[in-house]
């Protein structure tokens, strides 16, 4: 999943969902997501563009994916939410009906490493998702002109 604040972006949809009290854990929580930051991804491309001698298929991935659980506890906290309801598999199912997409989406795990990518020389600006979340969260209250939460009240 590329990460960026634009609307109507993943980014922006998961945001959503801790804003409005959600956030929590989907299913299991332990399937891992892999994501890259928006930035990075540009990146990404113009460095593969630039070293024509990689072929083939390259993974553009952060280095470090993690267990939804975490993901989604690093956004509340970057978002300055203190709890995020927990979605069951049931729920993801009635959801998934209106939605008219399959859970699978949500529930399966994706652990990707852009291998061929760091091994070529590529470093990530984002590696982490902490770093990440934190950016974008506060690029998305910018572009929205949306005052900070003040997670200590």
């Amino acid at each position: 999943m590329t990460m960026d604040p634009a609307r109507n972006g993943i980014f922006d949809t998961l945001l959503r969902l801790v804003r409005f009290g959600l956030g929590g854990r989907v299913g299991s929580g332990d399937q891992f997501i892999s994501w890259v930051h928006g930035h990075d991804f540009i990146r990404a491309l113009e460095f593969l563009i630039g070293h024509e001698s990689i072929d083939g298929i390259v993974n553009v991935a952060a280095p470090n994916p993690l267990p939804n659980r975490d993901f989604m506890r690093v956004l509340r906290q970057a978002w300055g939410a203190r709890i995020g309801l927990p979605a069951t598999e049931w729920m993801l199912e009635i959801g998934a009906v209106f939605l008219r997409t399959e859970t699978e989406l949500i529930l399966k795990s994706r652990r990707v490493i852009a291998g061929r990518l760091r091994d070529a020389g590529f470093s990530f600006d984002f590696p982490t998702w902490e770093s990440a979340a934190q950016e974008l969260v506060t690029r998305w209250r910018d572009e929205r002109s949306m005052p900070a939460t003040d997670s200590a009240a």
